[in-house]
């Protein structure tokens, strides 16, 4: 498909190069604003089901709309939030990523997603965290549904089809 948009890729079919044993993906995304698109809305469905699971993450009733919307908007926090914060706490904190194998990593991502909501708290957004362990639990349930749904939906787009 030329000029961006989706493709799919039915199971069964060769999306990548031959001998490449990765399930390949439900869609192939090729526009870049559509690959933002789909990562907020993963990371929105991330932590819809974070703030389901783990007592302590909080988004206090309202319509389904307005929840889906705090929830996205929460997700573009995030996002921003690790972009701008997570490099420079790895490279601060360098001597405790490798003493503890990589384990602060959990912690880091706890502490972020907590700031995170803090916040959506500043901009009156109806989503809170209340302590440190909700955060932590629910950074580890954002992560591993996240990397779940990547699995999914391929955003690495034309790299893929350049492959085969």
């Amino acid at each position: 498909m030329a000029g961006g948009g989706v493709s799919a890729v039915l199971p069964g079919s060769r999306a990548g190069s031959a001998g490449n044993n990765r399930i390949p993906p439900i869609w192939v995304w090729k526009d870049d604003r559509m690959k933002l698109l789909l990562r907020v809305l993963i990371a929105a469905a991330a932590l819809g089901i974070a703030t389901a699971v783990v007592p302590g993450i909080e988004l206090p009733a309202g319509s389904t709309v307005s929840k889906v919307l705090t929830l996205i908007v929460v997700a573009l926090i995030v996002g921003v939030v690790n972009a701008v914060l997570k490099p420079i706490v790895k490279t601060i904190g360098c001597l405790f990523y490798v003493l503890t194998l990589g384990l602060i990593g959990l912690v880091v991502n706890g502490l972020l997603l907590w700031l995170s909501s803090w916040v959506a708290g500043k901009l009156k957004l109806p989503f809170h965290i209340t302590g440190f362990w909700p955060a932590f639990w629910g950074a580890i349930i954002v992560g591993v549904v996240g990397w779940l749904l990547n699995l999914l939906f391929d955003d690495r787009g034309g790299r893929r089809q350049a492959e085969s």
